[in-house]
């Protein structure tokens, strides 16, 4: 087998894992958190946020793998990231 078809053979099955991912985060129903809503992150997945050029709360979402491999979305509030010199 030559290298070529390897290699296509390689990208082909990386893409067919990428597009299985996204549908499983794509059916994954979001919980909005609250204080004291208990997170049981094991890997951060993906971080969103509302795009902001002004500082002042925004909305993120938070998609991350719990400790039993599940995928799980958390919608937040929280402060823009150019907030860094306002009270």
């Amino acid at each position: 087998m030559n290298t070529k078809a390897v290699y296509a053979a390689c990208l082909f099955a990386a893409l067919n894992i990428c597009t299985l991912s996204a549908r499983a985060e794509a059916t994954v129903k979001p919980e909005t958190y609250t204080y004291g809503t208990h997170l049981d992150i094991k890997k951060v997945i993906s971080m969103k946020q509302d795009a902001t050029p002004t500082c002042g709360i925004i909305n993120a979402q938070l998609t991350y793998l719990d400790s039993q491999g599940d995928t799980k979305v958390l919608d937040y509030r929280k402060f823009a990231d150019n907030c860094h010199d306002d009270n």
